[in-house]
């Protein structure tokens, strides 16, 4: 049984004339009966009872009519929803972003991506980077937003920009004159930092090791805008991605590049291919690459640290 047969069944059994079903669906008569063959063969039995001047239902026909229109209601209901889907007038879009980001970039491209398609739901999780890796992966979300991972595996990653650390200090600090901070002359302060397991963390530790220099830890957090609150306490020093940079000069914070190492990684979007992604994620993709295409228009140039900090 077919939709153009169940179409074909109905027509006749509302007009009682296949002359008139005929008609209605553009149909020779020929053809109309040979669907309504069709579909009594497929079925089993007779549908239609026919004379030369009558033509009735049988009970079997009878039955079939609710359970056609209802197959009928249904899959129209599901051709209205697809192509709404696929105008992008429908849908939902779940985004796992590393926090740093969802705080302070993100609400940009969601804005950008509402007002062209305002009927699209957005849903998204703030979750550590190396979560959201595992979030793609795992099918529980479709873009994810994170550090570049070492190993991509099945997964595509759209760079959207460079993030360079940088020291965050209270105003009044020692270190307050220096333009650039070096490594050696932060860690003779207190440090605060992310807790393991995190990328930053990871990325910071494996960069000193590389230049035979130990992390000492005086405190740990869950989340970059705790460990930004603890400096602006006086607590200690840390070293944060310059998009965490807006959130510093809110706490009243100095802000400086960190070199001797320089720490930094690529930030961008992680999707599976684009092939396999749905409209929704695919218009997505587009909006957040558009968005950051020219990310000094986002994230200030390291130059103007020193006017915004005083």
């Amino acid at each position: 049984m077919n939709l153009k047969q169940v179409r074909a069944f109905l027509a006749v059994a509302d007009a009682m004339s296949f002359a008139s079903a005929a008609n209605q669906l553009h149909l020779s008569q020929p053809a109309l009966s040979l669907s309504v063959k069709s579909l009594e063969e497929n079925l089993g039995g007779k549908l239609l009872t026919r004379t030369t001047r009558t033509l009735s239902l049988t009970p079997e026909g009878e039955a079939l009519v609710p359970l056609a229109r209802r197959i009928l209601a249904q899959w129209e209901n599901a051709e209205d929803e697809m192509k709404q889907r696929f105008a992008l007038q429908l849908g939902k879009i779940s985004i796992a972003s590393m926090p740093s980001f969802a705080a302070s970039l993100l609400p940009k491209a969601i804005h950008n991506y509402h007002k062209c398609y305002p009927h699209i739901q957005v849903a998204i999780d703030d979750v550590l980077s190396d979560i959201v890796v595992d979030m793609v992966g795992n099918n529980q979300v479709e873009l994810g937003i994170c550090f570049e991972p070492s190993n991509l595996l099945d997964l595509a990653f759209y760079p959207l920009y460079e993030d360079n650390f940088i020291a965050i200090f209270p105003e009044h600090h020692p270190l307050n004159s220096a333009t650039k901070i070096t490594w050696q002359a932060l860690l003779e302060y207190d440090f605060i930092t992310l807790q393991r397991p995190s990328s930053v963390r990871a990325m910071i530790e494996t960069s000193l090791q590389e230049m035979g220099m130990e992390l000492k830890v005086a405190f740990d957090a869950h989340q970059l805008t705790t460990v930004v609150r603890m400096v602006s306490e006086g607590m200690g020093v840390a070293v944060v991605p310059v998009i965490c940079r807006q959130q510093a000069y809110e706490q009243h914070l100095l802000c400086r590049p960190i070199v001797e190492p320089e720490i930094g990684r690529r930030v961008g979007v992680l999707c599976k291919p684009r092939s396999s992604l749905s409209i929704v994620a695919a218009a997505m993709l587009d909006v957040l690459i558009d968005t950051y295409s020219s990310i000094e228009n986002v994230i200030p140039a390291q130059g103007s640290m020193d006017s915004q900090s005083t």
